[in-house]
């Protein structure tokens, strides 16, 4: 089966770039505030968002308008515009922070050390909304 050309640009940036991106993401321990009070001190959200940031910058989309929001007290926001042809908004959401690190992880996983196993990538948050803007950009370049 040969899959049609926008499958395989998609296979291509999933695998030779979102997935990498992931495994770093995973890598920063952004914990949502609720569990870490010390949250702006810490850093961990900033450098999430940053990541996301910087990954969104090196696959832009024709038109887009990206900053990060940034109010007193609250965590920042990725904001992404890109412009359509058809009226009316779509508004994709995702979050960043994570939840903590619980108990029971198999032996050699951890939250925060990102593992592939037999195609899966295992890890705090790989499988929750950090790939949120990494997906989103990847689908609107798709159409």
């Amino acid at each position: 089966m040969n899959p049609p050309p926008v499958t395989r640009g998609i296979a291509q940036l999933w695998d030779d770039s979102i997935v990498p991106a992931l495994v770093d993401y995973i890598r920063i321990p952004a914990k949502s505030p609720h569990f870490d009070p010390d949250w702006q001190k810490n850093g961990h959200i900033d450098a999430a968002v940053n990541h996301a940031e910087q990954w969104c910058r090196r696959n832009p989309i024709p038109g887009m308008k990206l900053e990060i929001v940034r109010l007193e007290g609250r965590t920042p926001v990725l904001l992404a515009e890109v412009p359509g042809e058809r009226k009316g908004t779509v508004l994709v959401y995702g979050h960043l922070d994570k939840q903590p690190e619980m108990t029971g992880w198999r032996e050699g996983f951890g939250p925060w050390s990102p593992l592939i196993e037999d195609g899966k990538l295992y890890g705090r948050g790989g499988a929750d909304d950090g790939y949120a803007s990494l997906a989103s950009l990847c689908a609107l370049e798709a159409i």
